[in-house]
């Protein structure tokens, strides 16, 4: 997995509180789709500058995690993506299993009037667009990117 994705994962899991052990830590991801070994994730911790306090790891104290970039949003649907479906104004999106979630941040990041916003799980986005016309313009040119 990529390591943006994966570092990505980490703060997100962060933002709900903090984690008791790299054990917990670990097990979450691995929910997520991410398999990392307890090496990669240590690493990890100190790239992110995770504070490990006396309830568990932790954001640096006034961060919310937004340092990390997520790689465009084309390579994203290029890597993850399978297939597209449209429902009056809303697309319903299959990805990879794990890859929903930066792949609907991505799409939130770039800021495209065609999407009001996305709501992701472990495999399928949803995507709400203000009418059926944003969404069809908007399923094209998910599918340009996928080639």
């Amino acid at each position: 997995m990529n390591k943006t994705l994966r570092q990505r994962a980490v703060l997100d899991v962060l933002k709900h509180g903090s984690i008791a052990s790299q054990e917990d830590l670990q097990r979450l991801l691995r929910k997520r789709g991410f398999k990392v070994g307890q090496a990669t994730l240590s690493r990890d911790i100190r790239d992110l500058n995770l504070s490990k306090t006396s309830h568990g790891y932790s954001l640096p104290q006034g961060e919310s995690g937004a340092g990390v970039a997520l790689p465009p949003v084309s390579r994203l649907v290029r890597e993850f993506v399978l297939d597209i479906r449209s429902a009056q104004n809303q697309l319903v999106i299959k990805t990879i299993v794990g890859s929903a979630q930066p792949v609907a941040a991505a799409l939130d990041e770039a800021d495209w009037s065609e999407v009001v916003g996305t709501i992701a799980g472990d495999d399928t986005i949803l995507i709400v667009c203000p009418d059926k016309d944003d969404a069809r313009k908007l399923a094209a040119r998910i599918e340009e990117m996928l080639g």
